[in-house]
C-alpha cells in the first residue's frame, strides 16, 4: 500500500476550506483531512491552495488536436496536455457537423475512454458535450451553418448509441421548433440541456427552462443580449436561479465587468468557468482548422479565416482553465476557494458528472490541481500520481 500526505496553507474541501493540515492519497484515492501530521510520506506545498482537479465542461480540443478529430489517440494527447495545464477532467465538445461525423466523434472519444487503464496519465473523459447541430442562423458564430437542423431525439438517440452513454450535456437554441419536446426527453434521461447560440426573447428562454433547461452556453456568447425592453437568453441566465451558466473566463470574450455582473447576478455557486478551448489551445500562433472551419491563432486568440485570408469573428478561446481561475482572481470578482469551486464542484455538478470528479472526498481518485498563493499553477495531480509539464 502506498500512502503519503499533501501538506499546504488551504484545502479546498466540500464543507469548507480547511487551513494548514494534510490530505492523505493511498493507492491512489483520496483518504481523509488532518489537522494532525501523518506518519507517511510528507509532501510540502507551503502557502499553497490544494483544491479539486479542474473540470472543464465546454472545450473542443487542445494541443493541436479537436474533439472532431475521429481519432482515439488525439484524444488521449489532448488528455494528456491538459492535465500538464491543470485540468484532470474533461467533456469533449463536438461541432455543428453532420449527424454521421458527430456520430463518428463520440464513437472515437468512447473508444479513447474504453481503450484506458489506471496507469493513464491525462485528463479522465467526464462525458461529452453536444454544441450543436439545432442552433439559429443568428448567433451561429463559429459553428457550420451548413449543418444546423432541428432538435430530433431520434438523432440524439443515434449519436448517445455510439458514445456509449457518455453524452451529458447537448446545447439547443430555445426557439427552434421542438426545442421544449427535446429539453423534456433528455431530461428524462438524465441529460443536461443547454441553451445556446440561441436568439430567443426571455420569454422563449424561460419556457425552455421551464421544461427542464438547466444550463447557458457560454453566457453572453452567441445569444440575443440583455435590454431593458427584452432581457433575452442573457436575462434569463440571470434570473433563474437555480440554473447554470457557463462564461468563458480569458477576460476578451466576455470582459471582467460582465464578468462580475453575471456573478452578482446569479451566484458564484451557479457560474461555471470554462474555455471554450479549440484545437490550437497550447501551441503557437498560426492557422488550424477547427469543426472544418478554417481559423487564425494570433493576439491570444482563435478568429474565423475569411476568404480573403483576413480575421474574421472570434471562433473560440486558447485558454487553459487554470489560467481562467487565475483570471477571476486577479480581477477580484470572487475569491481564491470560490474561483476554484467554480472550475471544480460547480462545473461537475452543471454537466451531472458531480459522482464521478470534481469533488475531494474519501475514497474517490485523487486528482486535484495546486495553486500557488498568486494563483498560478504549482502542481496537478491525477490519480494521485502527479503530471509534470
Amino acid at each position: 500500500m502506498s500512502t503519503f500526505a499533501l501538506s499546504a496553507s488551504k484545502f479546498v474541501l466540500p464543507g469548507a476550506t480547511m487551513q494548514g493540515g494534510y490530505l492523505t492519497v493511498t493507492d491512489g484515492v483520496f483518504g481523509q483531512w488532518s489537522a494532525e501530521k501523518p506518519d507517511c510520506e510528507i509532501r510540502e506545498y507551503p502557502g499553497a491552495i490544494v483544491g479539486p482537479g479542474l473540470v472543464d465542461t465546454h472545450i473542443h480540443g487542445f494541443h493541436n488536436h479537436a474533439t472532431t478529430d475521429c481519432d482515439p489517440a488525439s484524444i488521449d494527447d489532448s488528455s494528456v496536455a491538459l492535465a500538464k495545464a491543470g485540468t484532470t477532467a474533461w467533456v469533449p465538445t463536438t461541432f455543428t457537423e453532420s449527424v454521421d461525423d458527430i456520430g463518428r466523434a463520440c464513437a472515437a472519444i468512447a473508444a479513447a475512454d474504453e481503450g484506458r487503464d489506471a496507469d493513464f496519465a491525462g485528463a479522465r473523459i467526464a462525458g461529452i458535450f453536444l454544441e450543436g447541430p439545432f442552433f439559429t442562423t443568428a448567433h451561429v458564430g463559429a459553428q457550420n451553418p451548413v449543418y444546423l437542423i432541428d432538435p430530433d431525439v431520434e438523432v440524439f438517440d443515434g449519436w448517445q448509441e455510439k458514445a456509449g452513454g457518455r453524452i451529458v450535456k447537448s446545447a439547443l437554441a430555445a426557439e427552434k421548433p421542438g426545442a421544449c419536446e427535446y429539453i423534456a426527453a433528455l431530461d428524462a434521461r438524465g441529460v443536461v440541456t443547454a441553451i445556446g447560440h440561441s436568439d430567443a426573447h426571455y420569454e422563449e428562454a424561460l419556457a425552455a427552462v421551464n421544461a427542464g433547461a438547466t444550463c447557458f452556453v457560454h453566457t453572453y456568447n452567441g445569444q440575443r443580449g440583455l435590454h431593458h425592453r427584452d432581457p433575452g437568453v442573457t436575462g434569463c441566465a440571470m434570473t433563474t436561479p437555480d440554473t447554470y451558466a457557463e462564461v468563458i473566463c480569458d477576460g476578451r470574450h466576455v470582459v471582467p465587468g460582465a464578468i462580475k455582473a453575471l456573478v452578482d447576478a446569479k451566484g458564484w455557486q451557479h457560474c461555471v468557468l470554462i474555455t471554450d478551448c479549440l484545437i490550437c489551445g497550447g501551441m503557437p500562433e498560426g492557422e488550424y482548422v477547427s469543426g472544418g472551419m478554417p481559423v487564425i491563432m494570433e493576439d491570444g486568440l482563435c478568429y474565423l479565416k475569411n476568404e480573403d485570408g483576413t480575421t474574421g469573428n472570434i471562433a473560440g478561446s486558447v485558454l487553459t482553465l487554470a489560467r481562467g481561475v487565475k483570471n477571476v482572481v486577479d480581477w477580484q470578482i470572487v475569491t481564491a476557494e470560490q474561483a476554484i469551486r467554480m472550475a471544480s464542484e460547480v462545473a461537475a455538478r452543471s454537466a451531472r458528472v458531480d459522482d464521478k470528479v470534481g469533488f475531494i472526498k474519501p475514497g474517490r481518485s485523487a486528482d486535484l490541481t495546486i495553486f500557488n498563493a498568486d494563483m498560478t499553477l504549482a502542481a496537478t495531480y491525477v490519480g494521485g500520481t502527479e503530471v509534470t509539464a
